[in-house]
Order: C-alpha cells, then structure tokens, then sequence
C-alpha cells in the first residue's frame, strides 16, 4: 500500500488521503495502544493527526459522578511526541477549540479570550510550540467574525498556529467567515470537517460545494456511521448482540445495512474499507478521518486507498443509499 498525498484545500501544505481521529484516546483505547496506532499511521504514510481540546471524557467517569477528563486525548498526544521527538515534523496536527473546558462562563465558545486562552492549553497539552491546523470545533454565533479572525490572526504572527478551519460550519457560515477574512487581508480558512458518509450525505447539498468553490477541503468524520457501515451484522454474530449506539441505530437500517455487506462480499472487501474507499471517491473530500481503537483497525481502513470502484458500483450504492440529489438549489428545484 502506497499512501496517496493531496493538497489541503488551496494550501500547499499536503496531508495524506485518510486522516488519524483520535477521539477514543483515552476513553476506549490507553496511551500505551494510542502510541501503538500513532506510530502505525505515521509509518503507513498517514500524516494528518486530528484531534480536540475536549476529547478524552470518558462516559464511565460520569457514571461514578467524577469528572470528565477532557484534554486527555491532546495529552496522550504530547507524551508521544515526548518521548519520540522526531514525529512532530512528520504530522500535520490539528486540534480545535469551541466546547466547554472549564465551569466558567467564557470556558466556551469563540471569543477572542476563549481562543487565546484555548490555543495556549492546547499547545501546553500537545506538547508543542505551533499547531499546523487550528479549528473552529462548532460555529459561535454570539461573537462576530471581525473578533475571530483578530484573535485567530494574532495567533498566526506569533508563530503558534500555520492554518485555520472550521468543522460543523454550514456553508453560509464558513462563506461569510471567508469574506470576513479577505476584507481583513487574511488567507482564510483551508479545511472544513463535517461528518459525511454513505448513509449521512447532507453535506452534498451546500458545504461540499462551497468548499470546492472556495478552494476548502473537506474531512468527512464518523465516515462509518457509527460501525454502521463497519460490517456490524457479522460483527454482531461474533460478539452475540453487544449494544451500543450503532446496534441501536441498525434496528431502523437492518435491511439497507445488510444489503450493503452483501454487495461488500461481493466485492470481496470489508464493508469498512468499502466505506471509506466510497468516500475517497467523492468530488471535494480531502481526507475522510479515520477514527481507530486498535491498529486491526487501522490496517483495515489502509485496504480503502487501493479499492476502486467503478461507475456500475457507485451508481448501486447511490441506488441503496441515496444522497440528496446533488447541490443546491436543483436537488429540490429546478
């Protein structure tokens, strides 16, 4: 397997066609088999590490009344890069601020002394002195873009951030935050991450196109559906019904899921490499994110960069998982 290289968005930075998430560190997969996965993915060519200041919650914390551990994921993170230096120039890290960190009232959001403040945790926790790609977790709509970008500008002339992006931006609000930072003389944003998948494919009536137009790239998240699109029916027969929110969500989906493993079989390929290798396909998408709990995982979703899928199997899986007809306005006008 040979990794595949594009450009992020308009930038010249270039990022490998799958990106490592790093959500479960912490909360499912220990900082010793997180460094496992990390070294796998650098070593297989993938060069795009994502995460945020808030993962690391573990729900089974919550349930004994204790705190969530956020910044948890970022620190396992930083001890990598500890205690093997010479990865840092290797990755194009990404982190992003927006969610809660702290009980205060500006521990949230995107004023400007929630991103400083944010910015410095984050570099602090990673273990680093610049982040490539620093985004914008949810859109604020209390604080106007002129803020942002002042903020957002001043963290790039002191060296501490390379690149902006957004993620679950609808695409008037990265069109607007993009005019905003050209009237300020700004670059603008260079990525969006949305979630986008076979069986959630909103992102094809306005996002996608606003990003291809303005020259963003796009990383789809939970490319998989939650292990809907993972091969959960033979997953299920191994591990006799475990529940979970993608055994929940399959009882509304069993025939179309299971429509779509056969056609995998058919393929001879595994429905998650199926998956993702759907979404390399797709007009606009950069990088779909990859979000491995063990390195099993992760060799399997490698298998998605040599899967090709010919214009008969992509118009079947149209066929079993409908999108929304295309961009705007025509996919409900005219």
């Amino acid at each position: 397997m040979t990794m595949r290289y594009t450009s992020l968005g308009r930038s010249g930075l270039k990022v490998g066609r799958l990106a490592l998430g790093t959500m479960n560190f912490g909360p499912l997969t220990g900082e010793a088999d997180s460094h496992r996965i990390l070294d796998a993915a650098v070593d297989s060519g993938i060069n795009l590490v994502d995460t945020a200041d808030v993962y690391g919650a573990d729900a089974n914390r919550q349930v004994y009344g204790l705190e969530p551990e956020k910044g948890r994921t970022e620190e396992i993170i930083g001890t990598w890069l500890t205690k093997t230096p010479s990865r840092r120039d290797q990755i194009v890290l990404t982190t992003k601020v927006y969610g809660a960190m702290g009980p205060g009232v500006n521990d949230i959001r995107l004023s400007a002394r929630r991103i400083r403040r944010a910015c410095e945790e984050s570099l602090r926790r990673l273990g680093t002195d610049h982040l490539d790609v620093y985004m914008l977790h949810h859109v604020d709509r209390s604080t106007p873009w002129e803020e942002i970008w002042g903020a957002l500008s001043l963290l790039r002339q002191q060296g501490k951030v390379l690149y902006f992006g957004t993620s679950n931006h609808a695409a008037w609000h990265i069109t607007r935050g993009q005019a905003t930072a050209e009237r300020l003389g700004e670059f603008g944003f260079v990525v969006e991450q949305s979630i986008y998948s076979l069986m959630q494919r909103t992102v094809e009536l306005e996002v996608l196109p606003a990003c291809r137009d303005m020259g963003i790239g796009f990383l789809p998240y939970s490319p998989l559906h939650g292990g809907l699109l993972s091969g959960i029916l033979r997953k299920q027969e191994v591990e006799r019904g475990r529940a979970g929110r993608a055994a929940t969500a399959l009882r509304s989906d069993r025939e179309r899921v299971e429509r779509y493993e056969k056609v995998c079989d058919d393929l001879g390929e595994s429905p998650s490499a199926v998956g993702l290798a759907w979404l390399l396909h797709q007009p606009g998408v950069t990088a779909p994110i990859v979000g491995a709990r063990t390195a099993e995982q992760l060799a399997t979703a490698l298998r998605a960069l040599e899967i090709e899928l010919d214009e008969e199997r992509l118009a079947l899986f149209d066929d079993l998982f409908p999108g929304p007809g295309g961009p705007a306005p025509e996919a409900y006008a005219w």
